[in-house]
């Protein structure tokens, strides 16, 4: 009795292994793992909004739109959940590449204001944080383009015969991936410039010393 039941394990096995089952659990923890790199980027430049901001209010205090904008946006970055489970909900995802963009759009605009005050571009501490901040998109561009195709080899699992069979009875679905309305904004991380020599472009505003 014993010895049947072990053979029927092994079949099952086999049966299994043939049918996409062991492909479908390395593609999920590949994209896994591929999006934990993506939240711990994305975190990572969270983590020095406060003192960028702080640091060109020292320079621009009058700038208040601005420093609103880019704290809103954070703000809103951070009321979401970033959870394994977040890649299985295309809605969920959605309204996650929503927040992260709108943060990329404002500090954006902090940056351009940055660039109407050389004594801020002199400043050793905001040099700093461009250097972070600069070096922190580099890697979530390379942390999103790692995501982009772990869950494409998912996703084509899924899909293909016969393993879309295996899918279906085990319950996975495709995955919603970074879209082509976006793409551009993955690939293109804000620019972070403060190479021109000090007083180029426009003077700084009055009363700024």
């Amino acid at each position: 009795m014993r010895i049947r039941f072990l053979a029927v394990l092994v079949l099952l096995a086999s049966l299994l292994s043939g049918c996409g089952y062991n492909t479908f659990q390395s593609a999920d923890e590949a994209v896994k793992s591929a999006w934990s790199e993506v939240i711990n980027q994305y975190q990572r430049r969270a983590d020095l909004v406060p003192n960028l901001v702080s640091t060109v209010q020292g320079y621009a205090s009058h700038e208040k739109e601005v420093f609103t904008q880019v704290t809103q946006a954070r703000a809103q970055v951070g009321g979401i959940q970033a959870t394994p489970e977040l890649v299985n909900d295309p809605a969920a995802f959605a309204k996650f590449q929503q927040a992260q963009a709108g943060l990329s759009s404002a500090l954006s605009r902090l940056l351009v204001v940055a660039e109407n005050y050389p004594q801020l571009k002199a400043d050793a501490a905001f040099r700093d944080l461009q250097a972070q901040l600069e070096g922190t998109e580099n890697r979530i561009t390379v942390a999103r383009n790692r995501y982009i195709k772990a869950v494409e080899g998912y996703n084509v699992s899924v899909r293909t015969f016969p393993n879309n069979l295996t899918a279906m009875i085990f319950g996975y679905a495709v995955k919603p991936n970074f879209t082509v309305d976006n793409e551009k904004a993955i690939s293109t991380a804000p620019k972070v410039d403060f190479s021109a020599p000090l007083g180029a472009g426009k003077p700084a505003p009055a009363g700024v010393n």
